[in-house]
């Protein structure tokens, strides 16, 4: 990459306009992708959600210049998918759970040096490049291990080292932590962040089904189903869309006037004692519906003028699986059985609705551009 400045704005780093894949089978076409819209901005850690079948896959598989979009126009930084392949490729890399490239017999070290001269590294700057990211995987003491006898977690770390070897602007990780253990998970997780962090501009693109790591690790996240993305927007702006309202759980040690004192307050939509209520415990235990969280002011003065103290208070958030499972009706193990198996989706009706527009994303920055692009990074 280049030292210099960029002079100007980057393109954007995914541009995807109109992308239909279709594949022809008997007895009727199958529509993988059926018109996908996106932009992800330089440096943002975006998310693509989607059950098996909805066509994450045959996505990546497009922006990482695998499979070739029967339509529609894609762009990595500026590059077009079909026409500026070689371009692409040497500025993105990915990396996928459970993967198993290269030969057991080599050490780590060899392994990783191995694919340093396919990627087209200088073979002393392919020895210094992967001694820098042994040691930033933490693989120092497996160093000159065989692979065949490195742990699922170790194995991960190396894969994510073989991914970073090229420096690239753009990665792509598809379920990175798959079969890995807490602390395996997380330590690929902050490795990601920390290279992510290195450099401004720097962008990621993750498919995960685990709910909670999409939602720790991704600005945005776009749910994808029968080839439509059904919606984009931050994990806050997409738990909105199915729970306007705040609701809480209250606990008091009495309520002598009864969850109609609450229930008439202003900004109380609804109160009812909650039905798993322990009667043993000596407590009251309320749920409340709130037009918004301001609301809970009123409630709290309010109780406190009828004298009962709150032992314990919980606001109910959802989640983003309360999100995909509104959005698709199914969750995401589930299969499709409109379709066949496998990341395609069977015939031409998307799941989106006239309301389910994806929400408003950053501008057109994409542009066709000649020469690459510059990011502010020094190639180690």
């Amino acid at each position: 990459m280049s030292a210099e400045q960029p002079g100007a704005a980057l393109p954007a780093a995914i541009s995807v306009r109109g992308v239909r894949r279709v594949y022809d089978a008997k007895p009727n076409q199958v529509i993988a992708l059926a018109g996908v819209d996106l932009e992800v901005a330089p440096g943002e850690f975006f998310g693509l959600l989607g059950p098996n079948g909805a066509g994450k896959t045959t996505l990546i598989k497009i922006l990482t210049t695998l499979l070739l979009p029967t339509s529609g126009e894609a762009r990595i930084f500026g590059f077009d998918v079909v026409e500026e392949t070689r371009r692409i490729r040497r500025i993105m890399n990915m990396v996928a759970g459970g993967e198993q490239s290269g030969y057991g017999i080599l050490t780590v070290r060899e392994q990783l040096w191995m694919f340093s001269q396919f990627y087209g590294l200088g073979s002393r700057e392919g020895w210094t490049r992967v001694d820098q990211l042994i040691e930033a995987v933490g693989l120092g003491e497996q160093r000159l291990q065989r692979v065949s006898t490195l742990s699922t977690g170790q194995r991960q770390k190396m894969n994510m080292a073989r991914g970073l070897l090229n420096d690239p602007w753009i990665l792509f990780l598809d379920e990175p932590t798959l079969g890995l253990d807490v602390a395996a998970a997380r330590g690929i997780r902050e490795l990601v962040l920390d290279w992510k962090a290195a450099v401004p501009g720097r962008t990621v693109l993750l498919t995960t089904h685990y709910m909670a790591e999409a939602d720790e690790l991704c600005e945005r996240i776009a749910i994808v189903d029968h080839g439509r993305i059904l919606a984009i927007g931050t994990p806050d702006e997409l738990k909105r869309r199915v729970q306007q309202e705040s609701i809480f759980r209250l606990e008091l040690d009495h309520l002598d006037e009864g969850v109609a004192a609450l229930a008439r307050l202003p900004g109380v939509e609804s109160a009812a004692l909650a039905a798993d209520a322990d009667a043993e415990a000596q407590r009251v235990a309320v749920n409340l519906v709130l037009t918004d969280d301001a609301a809970l002011g009123g409630v709290v003065t309010a109780l406190a003028g009828l004298g009962s103290h709150i032992l314990a208070l919980r606001k109910s958030e959802p989640t983003l699986e309360d999100v995909f499972v509104e959005l698709v009706g199914r969750g995401f193990g589930d299969e499709d059985t409109g379709g066949p198996g496998g990341d395609r989706t069977g015939g031409g009706q998307g799941s989106a609705t006239a309301d389910e527009k994806p929400i408003d994303v950053v501008g057109d920055d994409a542009r066709e551009t000649s020469s690459e692009p510059n990011l502010t990074e020094t190639r180690r």
